[in-house]
Formats: structure tokens, C-alpha cells, sequence
């Protein structure tokens, strides 16, 4: 794959600074900050206390006392304003970002060449390599400095088209906020759950969740056949209602579905029929013996 880079638009960033920035943020979200170096980022969810998906974030290292979080730009406002009220008497200040920095992601075969360019922060995309690297730079930067090291741009629907192929969530685009729960979209296999650290702000539910075996549907990269079904559309089969389609592009969705279903035929969406496909990365509990 030719390596480009696409500018992110619906993406952006929340910083978070002072002393106590890392021991802060490692009681709220569901991964491990103090794993956040200078070459390594996480991904990460913040939740409501009963465990159900408010906002995901890459978490990286922003150098002089910052952590970075690379959030959904429309949600960012509001997810600043919520960790504000937890810092309480926590030496750590939150500032949204959205005006002053920018996101963008370099993806194909060499894009770890992007990895330490000057006057951006990147790093590995955390929940798969073959994502490539995303770049935080100033606001109207990123695509002049990313050109001037060779790499070829592209439309931000290249890139969310090698996502859906992956099956990998987009923020509240595949994950309905106080709705959606870690376990079903990827978060475990995708390096999103640190399953040794300290509580955190619904960690109860996720736990339960994982070693009660509770997990019976899952977010699946889906194949159409017929027009891209809007988001929300329902799948079926059989006339019983069985998922639901979340982001896609052209003949590419995601679609969290009954795991019982996934492998078989009849599954259509708004009269488009639908093909489940199990990504690599997925594990999926053994089916029982018979």
C-alpha cells in the first residue's frame, strides 16, 4: 500500500497538564497512563459509572508536564469541561485544543517513517499497526509539514476506508454514547483495557462483563451487497431483528450483530444484503460443544 497521509477533521485534542496529570487521569479511563511515553500512546475509553462508552481517546505525550488526548472534535468541548470537574484539588488543568491543533493520521507500507517528525507529536496507532501513525501538529500545519517529508496526501475516506476493513470502531460513530459497552466494540483485543490497573470509573460493569462471559453481540466489519444502509438501520433476518448497521462507506459498514447469527446467511439491512467478516485481531468465545 502506497503511504499517504489524510487530514482527520472530526478529530482533536484535549490537553492535560501539571504534576498530577498521569496519577488523574489513571482513576477515570480504562487503560494504563503511566504506560504513556514519548514513543508509546494508548487508547483508552472514558465511561459512566455503570460502564457504558462516553468518549474514546488516544492518550500521548506531550512533553513540558502534558498528556494529549486525541478525541472526537464535536464531543471535545464536552469531555474537557467533564474531566475539569473531576480535577478537584488535583494538581492537573485540562484545555481544549480544538482552535490550536490539528489531527492526521499517516497510513501504507512506511508510515512509521512519520514517527519523530519535527513539530508534531506522533505516534503508532495503538490498537493496530496497519492503522499507521497519527500526527498532532498545529492547526493548518500538519499537511505542509507531512508533504514536505514525501508522504502523498489523501481524502480522510481512504483512510476510513482501510478502518472499516480492519473493523475497527470510530468514536460515537460505532459507539452510541451511555449506550455501547467496551467488550462488544473491540476494546480488549485492540488494546484498549488494562485489566491490572487500579479501579477506574467503570471498571465494575467492564470487569463483570469479561469473566462472567456476558458478551453476546459484537461490533463486525460487514460486506454489502446493495446501496450503504444509513446508520441505525437495523439487520434482519428472517424478519427478526438481529443488529444494527453503525459508520460505512460505499460497499464497508460496521455492524454490531448477535454473535449466534455471524457466519450465517439471510442478513440484510433496509432490503441490502449483509455479510459478516471476522477480523484477525477478533477473539470470539468458543461455540458450545455439542
Amino acid at each position: 500500500m502506497p503511504t499517504s497521509f489524510a487530514l482527520l477533521p472530526h478529530r482533536s485534542v484535549v490537553a492535560l497538564t501539571g504534576a498530577d496529570r498521569v496519577e488523574f487521569l489513571q482513576g477515570l479511563i480504562s487503560n494504563d497512563t503511566t504506560k504513556v511515553a514519548a514513543d508509546k500512546a494508548i487508547w483508552a475509553a472514558l465511561l459512566t459509572p455503570q460502564g457504558r462508552f462516553l468518549n474514546d481517546m488516544f492518550v500521548a505525550d506531550g512533553g513540558a508536564e502534558t498528556l494529549l488526548l486525541e478525541t472526537e472534535r464535536e464531543r471535545a468541548a464536552a469531555l474537557a469541561k467533564k474531566l475539569s470537574m473531576y480535577t478537584l484539588r488535583a494538581k492537573a488543568k485540562v484545555e481544549d485544543r480544538a482552535s490550536t491543533m490539528e489531527v492526521a493520521v499517516v497510513f501504507g507500507d512506511q508510515a512509521d517513517k512519520a514517527l519523530g517528525i519535527e513539530k508534531c507529536v506522533s505516534y503508532t496507532d495503538p490498537r493496530l499497526p496497519a492503522l499507521g501513525v497519527r500526527v498532532l501538529a498545529a492547526a493548518g500545519e500538519a499537511a505542509a509539514i507531512l508533504g514536505s517529508h514525501g508522504f502523498a496526501p489523501a481524502m480522510a475516506a481512504d483512510y476510513d476506508a482501510l478502518r472499516l476493513g480492519l473493523g475497527v470502531p470510530d468514536g460515537s460513530r460505532d459507539l452510541p454514547p451511555e449506550k455501547a459497552l467496551l467488550l462488544e466494540s473491540g476494546f480488549d483485543e485492540l488494546n484498549g483495557v488494562d485489566w491490572k490497573k487500579g479501579c477506574y470509573m467503570g471498571q465494575e460493569l467492564t470487569a463483570r462483563t469479561k469473566y462472567r462471559g456476558l458478551v453476546k453481540k459484537r461490533l463486525f466489519p460487514v460486506r454489502l451487497d446493495g446501496p450503504l444502509p444509513a446508520p441505525g438501520t437495523l439487520v434482519e433476518r428472517d424478519g427478526q431483528e438481529v443488529g444494527e448497521i453503525r459508520s460505512g462507506l460505499g460497499d464497508r459498514a460496521l455492524a454490531m450483530l448477535r454473535l449466534d447469527v455471524v457466519g450465517g446467511d439471510g442478513l440484510t439491512a433496509g432490503g441490502t444484503r449483509v455479510r459478516a467478516e471476522k477480523p484477525t485481531w477478533m477473539r470470539l468465545p468458543e461455540p458450545p460443544a455439542t
